[in-house]
């Protein structure tokens, strides 16, 4: 029985070669037929011409804007850092004069005789130390505003900028 299987199958690989072979003489006879080459019509040349001029100034617009943008971003940001920086150290400077005001406070009380003494090394201390905190108060809002204002600079330029050029 497996005699007739190969045979069958040897003689169903021959047919389809002969098939193969039958479609490819038949297919390379068919004709060719050449497609004009279109003209397109002046205008519309000219037409398509202008769109991309067109498209090409918009993208040369909206390059330079962003370039202009990045610019004003890191100014924005280099002006934010430098101000955040002064601020801390503002505020590293009151901590280490309010910690040495403690600390000399702390040895005045300890230097007291009497409980007056102490009273009034108290009352000293807590004049003085509302003197400086309102001082600093004052140094932290004026810092921060001149923050805010120096931060805020480019973008409002920026701003009239792009409303100039858009006018």
């Amino acid at each position: 029985m497996a005699e007739p299987t190969r045979k069958s199958a040897k003689a169903a690989a021959s047919a389809f070669e002969q098939a193969s072979e039958t479609l490819r003489t038949e297919f390379s006879q068919i004709p060719h037929f050449g497609f004009p080459r279109l003209e397109i019509p002046v205008a519309y040349r000219e037409l398509a011409e202008k769109g991309i001029a067109q498209a090409r100034q918009n993208y040369e617009r909206v390059k330079a804007a962003a370039e202009e943008t990045n610019e004003l971003i890191e100014s924005t940001y280099t002006t934010a850092m430098r101000g955040a920086s002064e601020y801390g150290r503002k505020i590293i400077e009151a901590l280490r004069a309010n910690a040495n005001a403690n600390f000399d406070f702390a040895r005045d009380l300890l230097g007291v005789k009497s409980a007056s003494e102490a009273v009034e090394v108290s009352s000293a201390y807590v004049r003085k130390q509302f003197d400086v905190f309102t001082a600093q108060s004052k140094e932290f809002t004026s810092l921060a505003q001149k923050l805010s204002n120096e931060t805020a600079e480019p973008i409002r330029a920026g701003f009239n900028r792009a409303l100039r050029s858009v006018a």
